[in-house]
């Protein structure tokens, strides 16, 4: 055996048997900055309870019609008749004959259902699709009004009115639509006459309350300005709602299991209860800022008033999309909250538009801004998508809300001080041993969130994030 070939030094492979290792500590890919809890301001709850009080809403507001689309049939309750706010003082058997009446169609896309000046008298809820709202302005040219899209309606006022309409709607995708027409309303109720003056009395109640009220839904506060004397001062008062909203603290809980074994011979570099420990809360927290945003009793998407909710133009996020959605909640807006496809989208719409934004730091971290209010990004604010096999394209939405309770924003609601705290709001507690000498201890998380005005949240849906531009100045590639 040539010399070359004989081991001349114990080999590296066998040395570091009696070397030690650097360890890190164990790493979990599931970790976000999770920037909604930093961001938000927390109250203290002592009593587990935060309620909400608001001044008294005197006329109710749109709600989204539930409409479930079986077989290309839609269907429709009386109680989702009654949140059309027109119809919600309405008897409950005039309701009845009504959802009878209605009718399903399918219409294709570009089809103007309603023209502007002219009367067709017709009801409109959208089961499925988007349908565009114009209107002539002072130049005669269209202008989009809104976009509604399904659950949404338009066209009430029309079949209690003579007045031609003052809008043009018209289809952007197929649609599915419930419609009911005034020759079909009538018909309906003149089977038995104390329906039709039941049917006008609530109409006409409906339309006088609306006269005494600000575009909010609340009484008018009586005043009265000016030079003039010996004018009679307007007496007034506030009311308050009688059943004011409550939250109370979710909670998180989950049980820690570790072998006295483990803690007690391989606790070294790292503590084994400790890392177990770390881990879990941070599981715990990434559910709770899930929870804040999707929660469907408390969360952020589910408690956005409807009309606070708009769609976008033409699925991908643009400049002007973000501008609606800051022209509603215009009132010290705080932050977007998206998606980081849907940041990453709107980039995009801002490069093809040459209209780059300017980024800011966030605790350490670059993130872009639009018109002085940063895009944060989180992966709580879901997905859908067709294909379950893909989470990360599809549509999703932008929220954008107002923070704090002295700007009437949104809060975050926790109870600090609670027994066994590791952190605000967060206990551990030892359950015991049992008989196998593992250790157990209780984790728990209380929290919650609340939306003290309406116009504190507002939500951009219907976001697609898969669009990409192919640019005409983009070299092709040589055959």
């Amino acid at each position: 055996m040539s010399d070359s070939l004989l081991q001349r030094s114990v080999t590296t492979s066998v040395a570091r048997n009696l070397a030690n290792t650097t360890k890190t500590s164990p790493k979990m890919m599931s970790i976000t900055p999770r920037y909604l809890l930093s961001m938000l301001p927390w109250v203290q709850v002592d009593g587990g309870t935060y309620r909400v009080n608001r001044t008294k809403v005197e006329l109710s507001k749109a709600e989204r019609i539930g409409v479930e689309v079986r077989d290309g049939k839609a269907l429709l309750t009386t109680e989702g008749l009654r949140s059309v706010p027109l119809f919600s003082k309405l008897p409950e058997a005039v309701l009845s004959r009504m959802v009878n009446s209605f009718k399903t169609e399918e219409v294709s896309l570009g089809n103007k259902l309603i023209v502007e000046g002219e009367d067709r008298s017709k009801f409109f809820i959208l089961g499925q699709g988007q349908v565009e709202v114009l209107s002539k302005g002072i130049h005669g040219s269209n202008l989009r009004m809104a976009l509604l899209t399904e659950g949404e309606f338009f066209g009430e006022t029309d079949i209690v009115s003579d007045r031609p309409s003052d809008i043009t709607v018209r289809t952007i995708t197929p649609c599915v639509l419930l419609t009911l027409s005034r020759k079909d309303l009538d018909a309906a109720l003149a089977d038995v006459p104390d329906l039709t003056a039941d049917f006008r009395r609530a109409i006409d109640e409906h339309l006088t309350l609306q006269s005494t009220v600000n575009r909010y839904g609340e009484r008018n506060i009586d005043l009265v300005s000016g030079f003039a004397e010996n004018v009679q001062i307007p007496e007034t008062f506030v009311d308050y709602s009688s059943h004011p909203r409550e939250y109370s603290l979710s909670a998180i809980q989950t049980v820690v299991r570790v072998h006295t074994r483990v803690s007690d011979l391989y606790n070294g570099p790292y503590d084994q209860l400790e890392e177990q420990m770390r881990l879990t809360i941070e599981g715990i927290k990434e559910r709770q800022e899930w929870d804040l945003i999707n929660n469907n009793k408390f969360g952020l998407v589910h408690s956005v008033d409807p009309a606070m909710r708009i769609s976008t133009r033409y699925g991908a996020p643009t400049p002007d999309d973000l501008d609606e959605l800051l022209a509603l909640v215009w009132k010290k807006p705080a932050f977007f909250l998206a998606h980081p496809k849907a940041i990453a989208a709107f980039e995009r719409e801002c490069t093809w538009r040459g209209v780059p934004p300017v980024t800011m730091n966030l605790f350490g971290t670059p993130v872009i801004m639009w018109r002085g209010v940063p895009l944060v990004p989180c992966d709580k604010l879901e997905m859908k998508s067709r294909y379950l096999s893909n989470r990360w394209y599809g549509t999703t939405s932008i929220l954008l809300m107002r923070i704090g309770e002295a700007d009437q924003g949104v809060v975050g609601l926790h109870q600090a001080g609670i027994p066994g705290e590791i952190s605000p709001s967060l206990s551990a507690r030892l359950m015991g041993l049992d008989s196998l000498g593992v250790a157990s201890y209780l984790l728990t998380l209380y929290s919650s969130c609340a939306v003290l005005t309406d116009d504190a949240l507002g939500v951009l849906e219907n976001v697609e994030v898969g669009y990409y531009h192919d640019y005409d100045h983009r070299p092709h590639k040589v055959k």
